[in-house]
């Protein structure tokens, strides 16, 4: 240790002492002072992070927090927490960060601050989601839970959606789709059409990538309507390919720009989707060279029937 940080490290122990003759009782001091043993241990956990001892620092914290509960100081107590979960991440100890994080959050739902609470595992589901992207998806869905509570669809919504993409990262693909479900209907609840339309082709992308081809032309009937009409035509016929087993068809649809760029993930989806097996040739080539050379003013409506005629 420096000069510096070993004086830094004595006035963090002086503090601890302090903190823990705050907590002793006696004769003539029936109850402990959590107030001043908290500011004590904050104190010292304060200074072990000037003098880099990480680890005394992260004891003090845990320990103000607890403190802070003991009189019901909800908030400080899940402040010091969060505190102490970011020590945990520059040592190293991410699941000790998940553990920290956890209990933040509910200290901050009983202290009744949803919000703060949502954010806190916000931040924590950033903190591990490179390691761990199940903890951080995990984190999400906790965080959807507090603001669907608190009647914030849109939100919610988001959360569930950034849960989503880690759960497509980790190629669960039905815990992705159910999370996109869960998604929509917030989104539709939230009278938000734009971004419905969107999610319901990245669910029937999912449900394509899972193999369940009747499950993507469901949640394609259901939902047509709140899609774009020219992106209508593309997932008809993606659809039509996938039914005929039409290998060179689908290949030109999923090429379409649109689905190229939707969100990082989807669009990733998009490109390793594998298209289903055909006997591909001329007269393949032929027919989805005639449905994707139609003329640009044509109507989309008279697209999806030249598609349908064709396959």
């Amino acid at each position: 240790m420096s000069m510096n940080s070993t004086k830094k490290f004595t006035e963090g122990m002086e503090y601890m002492r302090h903190a823990e003759k705050c907590l002793k009782t006696s004769l003539f001091k029936w109850r402990p002072d959590y107030e001043g043993a908290a500011m004590d241990y904050a104190n010292a956990a304060t200074s072990f992070k000037n003098a880099k001892a990480q680890s005394n620092c992260k004891e003090c914290l845990m320990k103000a927090a607890d403190c802070y509960r003991q009189q019901h100081s909800f908030f400080s107590a899940a402040k010091s927490l969060e505190q102490a979960a970011l020590v945990s991440k520059d040592m190293g100890d991410l699941l000790g960060a998940v553990d920290l994080v956890e209990r933040a959050g509910r200290l901050f739902q009983e202290n009744g601050t949803p919000d703060t609470a949502a954010l806190s595992l916000e931040k924590g589901a950033k903190m591990v989601e490179t390691k761990y992207p199940d903890q951080a998806a995990r984190f999400y869905e906790k965080a959807a839970d507090i603001l669907m509570l608190e009647d914030r669809p849109r939100q919610s919504a988001e959360y569930l959606g950034k849960a989503a993409r880690l759960m497509l990262k980790m190629k669960q693909y039905d815990q992705a789709a159910d999370l996109v479900k869960r998604e929509i209907e917030l989104q539709e609840e939230g009278e938000n059409r734009v971004v419905v339309g969107r999610l319901i082709i990245c669910l029937i992308l999912i449900h394509l990538t899972r193999g369940d081809l009747v499950a993507a032309q469901k949640a394609f009937d259901a939902y047509r309507s709140f899609i774009e009409q020219e992106e209508v035509s593309t997932i008809e016929i993606l659809l039509e390919a996938f039914d005929q087993e039409d290998e060179e068809l689908a290949a030109r649809a999923l090429n379409s720009p649109f689905l190229k760029h939707m969100d990082v993930e989807y669009a990733k989806l998009a490109r390793s989707l594998g298209v289903p097996n055909s006997v591909s040739g001329l007269e393949s080539t032929k027919r989805s060279d005639t449905i994707f050379s139609v003329r640009s003013d044509m109507q989309p409506s008279s697209l999806v029937e030249i598609g349908r005629a064709h396959v």
